[in-house]
């Protein structure tokens, strides 16, 4: 007795692509870069946009639990990645500190590296960088680096990334966008060092631009700050006014008015040395933004710090801890 074979015609899926969806340009690619670096834009000699290690993918999601705060999403893609949270301050033994780590030598061109920060309802977490961000030299395109922040209801977030530095001939964009719930505080800072100042290298690179949006989970916005750094153009939007090192801090919050805490930021810097400072309100009295000169890493990293300590003191009664890194 024979019987035929029936073979039925069955629709098969396509593979994703390596990585799946966060390692298609729709993904990794910012919406809009700067004509200041884009103009950069073009084909490598090296591996090319999108290859393994070429992009660098770290999403963190905290949550409020039992426990205190706890890290309740994580992935991470190379060359970014993190130490498992720390719980290093006595007096806050619900909040984690985490410090992200890259693996490779630098930002290199070519490069697009995501990070994505979530902070959940009541939720309170501390992020940080283990080392300074080394904008390599760059002959074909240009680096990007973007981190997105999501900050929940009542949720308190800091994150606090050591400088940026910019090597000769660097084309780098950094992109900085937070969605703040109200009720929600949220401590953000930043350092752009102007080249390997202990090497004489001074404001060599080719262009620098970077944008922090915040905005409201509606979509309302809170603040927008473009930097556009281009040696030798006079019409660049920011300028260091022959300085070398700029740090910038922004605290979006409604547990304090906003003057008070502008008034506070002022105190503390009032008599800060070897370097210039503003603070500045935000629109709708949302918070406040710090800006910082200096010719040195050092005075201004301690400006900046001397403004968190301040502000962590005001906004929650306690102090914050002195971190280590090395």
């Amino acid at each position: 007795m024979s019987a035929d074979l029936v073979v039925e015609d069955v629709a098969v899926a396509p593979a994703a692509p390596y990585g799946g969806h966060r390692l298609t340009p729709a993904y990794y690619e910012p919406e809009h870069v700067p004509q200041e670096v884009a103009r950069y834009s073009g084909g490598l000699d090296t591996l090319p946009v999108g290859s393994p290690a070429k992009v660098g993918v770290l999403e963190l999601g905290y949550g409020r639990t039992g426990n205190g705060t706890e890290l309740v999403h994580h992935y991470q893609k190379a060359p970014l990645h993190i130490t498992r949270p720390l719980y290093v301050d006595p007096l806050r033994p619900d909040m984690p500190y985490t410090y992200v780590i890259s693996t490779g030598a630098g930002v290199l061109q070519g490069d697009r590296l995501r990070t994505d920060l979530t902070f959940g309802p009541g939720a309170s977490a501390h992020v940080t960088t283990t080392a300074a961000t080394r904008a390599m030299r760059m002959e074909h395109d240009y680096g990007v680096s973007q981190v997105n922040l999501g900050v929940g209801q009542d949720a308190y977030a800091e994150y606090l990334p050591e400088p940026v530095i910019a090597f000769v001939d660097t084309r780098f964009y950094q992109l900085t966008r937070a969605t703040v719930a109200p009720g929600a505080t949220l401590i953000l800072a930043d350092t752009f060092v102007a080249g390997r100042l202990a090497r004489d290298e001074r404001h060599r690179y080719a262009a620098v631009a970077a944008d922090l949006e915040i905005r409201r989970p509606d979509g309302t916005p809170v603040a927008v700050d473009r930097v556009r750094l281009v040696p030798g153009r006079g019409d660049a939007l920011a300028v260091l006014a022959g300085h070398d090192v700029l740090g910038n801090l922004v605290v979006v919050t409604d547990q304090a008015p906003a003057g008070e805490l502008a008034d506070l930021l002022h105190d503390e810097l009032a008599d800060a040395p070897d370097v210039l400072v503003g603070v500045s309100r935000l629109p709708t009295e949302a918070g406040v933004s710090l800006r910082v000169v200096g010719d040195t890493t050092a005075p201004v990293a301690h400006a900046v710090n001397a403004a968190w300590h301040a502000l962590r003191l005001r906004l929650t009664g306690l102090p914050a801890p002195a971190l280590r890194k090395t």
